[in-house]
């Protein structure tokens, strides 16, 4: 990667995000049962109700025994067992198992506490066909206690299962479940409001007349905040000029939005709506990134969250990916906020933009599985929403590279 030249006038990426997260107030929690969490963040640690496991139990299909009385057990030399005991999982029954006898015994059924070992069906003669009466054990348990699960070697009561701050998914919950716990403290869901600005801007498959195109973002937008956790609970698109923005916001926060994203009227031109009629509740910023300039961003005095983003998609999609989505999630207490960064060789070359951190949409070329490879997606342009479609991560080059040769080592933020 060659060094290029800084830019001027410009605030950085890290310098916006974090005027955005400094304006951001944590979500209250709510409680939910176990089954209701799932795609939330939890608020408050998940310590285990009950001991995992709850019981000594078996881990195999077979027999519990005394070690003692099949610890030299061979083939040549095999060990006689009168069964005295039958053990599905479920039982209640703890059966003495004395000298010279077995219990059959089925995996995650309590081990009788005489036992001390497992012997499984497949070490005997007869196995699970001949498994009542009498058995012949052919294989002696590997140690004292083999195939024992042995109460609270995962958790004890009290330990803690998940940490404040993790996203609840099926592992997660299904824990929080083993530990016997039924309901968590999970943050509220944020409520967003996605709002296009356009005049050229008419619903997909609608007849288009010169100068008009289908509206794609607020589906772009309302698709990547509800990824993030949020509920959108407004969609629409106003036109390039009138008071269309600020009815928005009225309406939004009728409808309780914690944020509303507008897309587009935040740049330089003559009909730039956001930045026409939200001066007085948004500061307009240049950042140093490309694509995504233009950035709007402030607060209503009832404390919905703003956000004025650049029209074209590809410039929409980085932005909030940058600067959207971390805000949600930390409206949502979320410890971990940013996405999982890689490091892959680039798949061809290509220009960055002079002085500004470059967010290219890319594919992971995985044809060659010991050597994964970033290719563009989109061809570079903000424009060209069709490759977005395409597009698993975005490369993130510094501001100070203004050239990406084949197989210069670059950053891939992962987003699927």
């Amino acid at each position: 990667m060659t060094p290029g030249p800084t830019g001027d006038g410009l605030v950085s990426v890290d310098e916006h995000l974090a005027a955005v997260l400094a304006a951001v107030v944590t979500l209250d929690p709510v409680a939910v049962p176990v089954s209701a969490a799932r795609g939330r963040t939890l608020r408050e640690a998940v310590a285990a109700a009950v001991d995992i496991p709850v019981f000594d139990n078996s881990a195999m299909d077979g027999f519990a025994v005394r070690h003692a009385d099949v610890a030299t057990a061979s083939p040549e030399d095999p060990a006689v067992l009168r069964v005295v005991a039958d053990l599905p999982a479920g039982t209640a029954l703890d059966p003495p198992i004395g000298e010279r006898e077995a219990a059959r015994i089925m995996t995650g059924s309590p081990v009788p506490r005489d036992a001390t070992a497992i012997v499984p069906f497949e070490d005997t003669a007869g196995g699970l066909a001949d498994s009542l009466g009498e058995i012949t054990v052919l294989r002696a348990p590997r140690v004292l206690g083999a195939h024992i699960r042995r109460r609270g070697e995962d958790a004890v009561v009290g330990d803690e299962i998940l940490a404040p701050g993790v996203l609840l998914g099926a592992l997660q919950l299904a824990a929080a479940a083993a530990a016997g716990v039924d309901r968590v403290s999970v943050s509220r869901t944020p409520r967003v409001a996605v709002v296009s600005t356009g005049s050229e801007l008419v619903a997909p498959g609608s007849p288009l007349l010169r100068g008009q195109i289908p509206e794609s973002n607020s589906e772009l937008l309302a698709g990547l905040a509800a990824e993030a956790g949020a509920e959108v609970v407004l969609r629409g698109s106003v036109p390039d000029d009138g008071d269309g923005p600020r009815r928005a916001i009225a309406d939004a926060e009728a409808l309780g939005a914690d944020v509303v994203v507008f897309s587009g009227g935040v740049s330089a031109g003559a009909y730039e709506v956001v930045k026409a009629t939200l001066g007085d509740s948004m500061t307009f910023t240049k950042v140093r990134m490309q694509p995504g300039k233009p950035q709007g961003f402030g607060r209503t005095p009832a404390g919905t969250l703003l956000f004025g983003l650049p029209g074209n998609p590809v410039s929409a999609a980085v932005s909030f990916e940058v600067f959207v989505r971390p805000a949600l999630l930390e409206l949502q207490g979320r410890a971990d906020a940013q996405r999982r960064v890689i490091a892959l060789p680039a798949g061809r070359a290509w220009r960055t933009p002079p002085g500004r951190t470059q967010y290219l949409p890319v594919m992971i070329d995985r044809s060659d599985p010991r050597g994964w490879r970033a290719m563009p997606a989109t061809g570079g342009g903000s424009h060209l929403a069709g490759g977005l479609g395409r597009a698993e991560a975005y490369a993130v080059v510094p501001a100070d590279i203004d050239t990406v040769t084949a197989g210069d080592l670059i950053d891939v933020m992962l987003i699927s």
